[in-house]
């Protein structure tokens, strides 16, 4: 003989998670601390190798910590106090502003222009692209050791393409007026193939319905691309433009490998100048509180950049 259990007394099931009692019993073995030890190895990694030396460097900052005495003490706010009155670091920090000014606006355009040109269906995609992204993948000292050459005064190509067309040599990295411009040119070269990737990618999730329906209205190529491709990649540039910025205002490898700040200093970086203040110098706490400052100035220009490009949102 069976019996049938009431209507309603049926084991009550979620579609989504299974029997009600199973989700109970599973909800009562979860408890909120457990997600803690999945992430305590990361915790622990990123305190030792990122948490505590930004700590320990600020602490430096304080004292007159040198690579060639043992003994330190704490001076307080001098290191900071001698920092601003320091015209190596305003003049350090006036390269690294123009360095940033002279390539940041190129790599914003070129990498602009280089995605407009293979996203328009240009023969032979995958070689543009390689030549396009290439250079990107090479490390400094190949770059710098291929770009020594080019700036050869002699035999470099660069002053070779300049005697074809009747044009005085010129010293690329030993003259103070062509150095900096000449580092620009190396980065621009070297970099560009990133934001021409993130600016490829934003053209090929654009929708093609606005674009369609100005070229059958009549809308000729030009007018389409200022008025309906470039507003839609404004919050691509501006990400590629932030980005860009803050790459460039951290500039030291390319630098300190051709011409060490030279000559005179005209090519020098904060960050070069924080070196040499360091390692060179011996003075670690002088050298701390400069990087210091100058993390805040990083800190700074994102926030407004971060402000600017959320009220154009």
């Amino acid at each position: 003989m069976t019996t049938t259990a009431p209507l309603g007394a049926e084991e009550r099931t979620d579609p989504a998670t299974g029997p009600a009692d199973g989700r109970r019993a599973v909800l009562r073995r979860i408890r909120p601390g457990n997600g803690f030890v999945f992430v305590l190895p990361f915790l622990l990694v990123f305190g030792l190798f990122m948490v505590w030396p930004i700590v320990q460097g600020l602490w430096m900052s304080f004292t007159d910590t040198s690579l060639a005495l043992r003994d330190t003490g704490f001076v307080g706010f001098d290191n900071y106090t001698e920092a601003f009155g320091d015209p190596d670091v305003w003049s350090s920090l006036g390269n690294t502003v123009f360095f940033t000014a002279i390539s940041s606006v190129p790599l914003v355009l070129v990498a602009l222009a280089m995605a407009l040109l293979v996203h328009s269906g240009l023969a032979g995609q995958w070689a543009w692209r390689l030549a396009f992204f290439a250079p990107y993948l090479l490390p400094v000292t190949v770059v710098t050791l291929i770009w020594t050459w080019l700036y050869q005064p002699e035999l470099g190509l660069g002053n070779q393409l300049l005697d074809s067309f009747g044009i005085a040599p010129v010293s690329w990295l030993s003259d103070e007026s062509v150095a900096m411009w000449s580092i620009a040119g190396l980065t621009v070269w070297w970099t560009v193939g990133f934001n021409f990737l993130l600016y490829l990618a934003a053209l090929q999730s654009l929708p093609t319905t606005f674009d369609e329906a100005a070229a059958l209205d009549g809308a000729g190529a030009w007018r389409r691309l200022w008025s309906i491709t470039l507003p839609q990649l404004r919050r691509t540039t501006g990400l590629v433009a932030m980005l860009q910025i803050l790459a460039s205002l951290k500039v030291f490898d390319q630098i300190y490998i051709l011409t060490k700040g030279g000559p005179n200093g005209s090519t020098r970086p904060v960050l070069e100048y924080v070196y040499d203040v360091g390692f060179t110098g011996y003075r670690l706490g002088y050298a701390s509180a400069i990087s210091y400052l100058f993390f805040a100035l990083i800190i700074v220009v994102s926030l407004v950049q971060f402000r600017l490009f959320r009220r154009e949102d």
